[in-house]
């Protein structure tokens, strides 16, 4: 039975989107559709404070901000670039293109062909999302997108040196210091001076996320991502400071971050509060952690580990992580998560920053019905046919009569004109 010991506030998708969002991100989209650069630079002047004579980042800019970084902080980026690399060309290679012969003479077939350009976006604003482009970037590049190009706003008035280099280091073939929603309206719809993408990806605020929501179709987009979530699943043996830490450690993300503890342990369920404020009292972040817990956090508690599962799969959190005696269970049990963290020995900091794993995931529940970003989402998988003349005939004649059940005159005759140019039999026409 479930019981709440704290509830949170309800925080839907994408910071509750407001009308005036959703107007406003409809003005500036008009906008750059019509005006293409002048609007761009407009609405980066009055957002940004950002006016440069170029968005897009010479060769030279990108050397030096590659080269402002010191080698331990190199060092650290290629450590996850390698890992997230290694993984998405592992999933990138369990795509197999598929060719069966269904009945004698029938091919089909499906091929797996990346999508041709990709526009990724790195936010910059509580925290600049260093990592960001190796989740997006790399992973496009590991599915063998031909063009890459990558957008992150100025910090400061400045393009943020880390975030460009990461870019560069992930092979995006173009980088553009460039914010916020004009930014996903100039690689969507292009300007005088871009070329435009097929295909959004990478999470960002409210704004951004409703400027991919208004640009789906014209565009394709990976998913709808934020406020970030976390989940922890524990029982009696996990380690309070640990789930605290855990909680916290996706807290500070945002005010609207949700932070779940779902335990079969009472003393853990009340032992909780008293940690958390002890971690927020000396958490240099916990300005914003602390509101988020306050608003968002919940503490929930069941009475067994069946029942742990069914909530973790109704709550499908875009983090879960395991913290009980037989993390194995849960994997082969749950079904509902964005990405599962199993055990004590690792947690959702690893997945953000270093371990391989993408960071781009589902929230709002989004994962009952999808998985984040992964090199797959850059492939469109497509089929094909080929038919013997024999075998025409044979899918011919079925087709005939299921076009005469429907009424489709002009689609019965593709099929009759095969049965009458490959066969012996005419089918009567009506």
């Amino acid at each position: 039975m479930l019981k709440t010991i704290k509830s949170g506030t309800e925080v839907e998708i994408l910071e509750t989107l407001t009308a005036q969002v959703e107007e406003t991100v409809k003005s500036i989209l008009t906008d750059v559709r019509r005006e293409g650069d002048a609007a761009v630079r407009r609405y980066s002047e009055t957002f940004d404070r950002y006016n440069p004579e170029s968005f897009r980042l010479s060769q030279e800019e990108i050397d030096a901000a590659v080269a402002s970084l010191a080698p331990d902080e190199l060092s650290a980026l290629q450590f996850s670039l390698e890992q997230i690399t290694r993984f998405a060309e592992a999933q990138r290679s369990s795509m197999h293109d598929v060719e069966i012969e269904t009945l004698p003479g029938v091919t089909l077939g499906h091929r797996h062909i990346p999508i041709d350009s990709v526009g990724c976006y790195a936010p910059g604003g509580r925290y600049p999302m260093v990592i960001s482009p190796f989740m997006s970037v790399a992973t496009a590049k590991a599915a063998g997108v031909r063009r890459v190009v990558a957008c992150t706003p100025p910090r400061n008035g400045q393009p943020h040196p880390a975030t460009v280099a990461t870019m560069a280091l992930a092979g995006a073939d173009e980088i553009l210091v460039l914010g916020g929603v004009q930014a996903l309206a100039a690689m969507a719809y292009g300007t005088e001076d871009l070329e435009p993408v097929d295909f959004l990806v990478g999470p960002g605020n409210a704004y951004v996320a409703e400027a991919k929501r208004q640009l789906f179709g014209t565009v394709g987009i990976d998913l709808l991502a934020g406020p970030t979530e976390i989940l922890v699943v524990a029982d009696d043996t996990a380690d309070v400071e640990m789930v605290a830490t855990d909680l916290l450690g996706q807290a500070e993300h945002g005010p609207t971050s949700v932070a779940v503890l779902l335990t079969s342990s009472e003393r853990l369920a009340n032992s909780l509060e008293a940690e958390i404020e002890r971690q927020l009292s000396v958490l240099a972040t916990a300005d914003v952690a602390g509101q988020a817990w306050r608003d968002c956090g919940q503490v929930l508690l069941v009475d067994s580990r069946e029942e742990l599962v069914t909530e973790t799969d109704r709550i499908a959190s875009e983090h879960v992580e395991i913290l009980t005696e037989d993390p194995d269970y849960f994997l082969e049990h749950l079904t509902n998560y964005g990405s599962l963290f199993l055990g004590p020995e690792t947690n959702v900091a690893y997945g953000d920053k270093t371990i391989g794993t993408n960071h781009i995931l589902p929230t709002n529940r989004a994962a009952r019905y999808t998985g984040g970003l992964w090199a797959g989402k850059f492939l469109k998988t497509v089929t094909y046919q080929r038919c013997t003349p024999e075998a025409s005939v044979v899918i011919g004649e079925n087709c005939v009569k299921v076009c005469d059940l429907e009424g489709f005159a002009a689609h019965r005759e593709q099929a009759a004109l095969r049965v009458r140019r490959y066969g012996d039999r005419t089918p009567v026409a009506k």
